[in-house]
C-alpha cells in the first residue's frame, strides 16, 4: 500500500520552492485521506449539506482533482482516456462499490502518480492538457492546494456535524 510521504511544511522551510509546495500538497492530500479514519461506511457515505457533498465524495472528488491536473494536464490525455467524470460534479457521485477503504487507496495511488508525473519537471515547467490551456507547474500547484485547502475546510465541518449528531 502506498502512503504520503512523511515530510511536514515545517521540514522545508530551506529547502527550494518546490519542495515546500509539495511538502505543504502532501500534508493536505494526507489530511483529506485522513478524514475518513475511524468512520463507518455509513457515515462517510451521509448526506449532511444539500449538495453532494459527503465525506467519502471528497475524497472521491479529490481523486479527480489529482487526475485532472497531474494526469490530464501534464499527459494531455483526454478524461475519457483516464477513466475519470467529464465534469468536477459528477465526481462526487457515490457507485456501490465505493467503499472507504477502495476510495482512500485509489486516493492515495493518484497522489503517488501525481508526485512521479510532476518529479522531472520544475516550477516554470508549462503544462499543456488543461481546458484553460498553458500553464506553469507552479500555478498547477498552488490551484491544487487552494482547492484541497478548501475541501479540508469542508471535511472538517462534516466531521464536526457527524460527531454533534
Amino acid at each position: 500500500m502506498s502512503s504520503f510521504p512523511a515530510t511536514f511544511a515545517d521540514d522545508v522551510i530551506g529547502r527550494p520552492a518546490k519542495a515546500q509546495f509539495e511538502a505543504f500538497l502532501d500534508e493536505h492530500r494526507s489530511a483529506l485521506n485522513g478524514c475518513l479514519d475511524g468512520l463507518t461506511q455509513e457515515q462517510a457515505r451521509r448526506s449532511l449539506v444539500p449538495s453532494r457533498t459527503t465525506l467519502l465524495g471528497l475524497v472521491k472528488h479529490a481523486t479527480f482533482v489529482e487526475k485532472v491536473w497531474f494526469d490530464e494536464a501534464i499527459t494531455c490525455r483526454s478524461r475519457a482516456e483516464i477513466g475519470i467524470p467529464a465534469t468536477p460534479d459528477e465526481s462526487f457521485i457515490l457507485a456501490d462499490d465505493d467503499t472507504i477503504a477502495a476510495v482512500r487507496q485509489a486516493h492515495r495511488e493518484a497522489c503517488e502518480a501525481s508526485r512521479k508525473a510532476t518529479s522531472g519537471l520544475g516550477l516554470d515547467d508549462i503544462v499543456r492538457g488543461n481546458r484553460r490551456g498553458p500553464l506553469p507547474l507552479r500555478w498547477v500547484y498552488l490551484h491544487v492546494l487552494r482547492e484541497l485547502a478548501q475541501h479540508c475546510g469542508h471535511a472538517d465541518i462534516l466531521r464536526e456535524q457527524l460527531a454533534n449528531g
